[in-house]
């Protein structure tokens, strides 16, 4: 099933506290618009931009990008952005793109 951006932007419009893919953390979205999702930590704030995260779902769908969340890190980075990839992978957990933590440990 495709990024379904209006349930997107349902989603994380009015901000966040999204549950990191190992659990205990939590990741901060501030907000969400037609074009990515604003997230931000103590120390920096950044965006996922729309068109990266559907590209990420679509491969994921396809079987390019591994749905075990600590393969996706490396993956996400080879086939569509090293750009917070990490934080990427939160968000697609949450959207139910990956599967559950089988022990998070990003190979980077």
């Amino acid at each position: 099933m495709p990024l379904d951006w209006i349930q997107v932007k349902k989603r994380y419009k009015d901000g966040m506290e999204v549950p990191t893919v190992a659990g205990g953390k939590t990741l901060t979205v501030t907000g969400c618009d037609d074009e990515a999702i604003y997230i931000e930590n103590p120390l920096w704030k950044a965006q996922l931009s729309r068109k990266n995260l559907e590209e990420g779902a679509r491969l994921i769908e396809e079987g390019v990008i591994d749905k075990d969340p600590g393969l996706f890190v490396e993956d996400y980075r080879v086939y569509v952005t090293d750009e917070r990839s990490t934080s990427a992978a939160h968000i697609l957990y949450d959207l139910g793109f990956l599967d559950e933590d089988t022990g998070f440990t990003p190979r980077c």
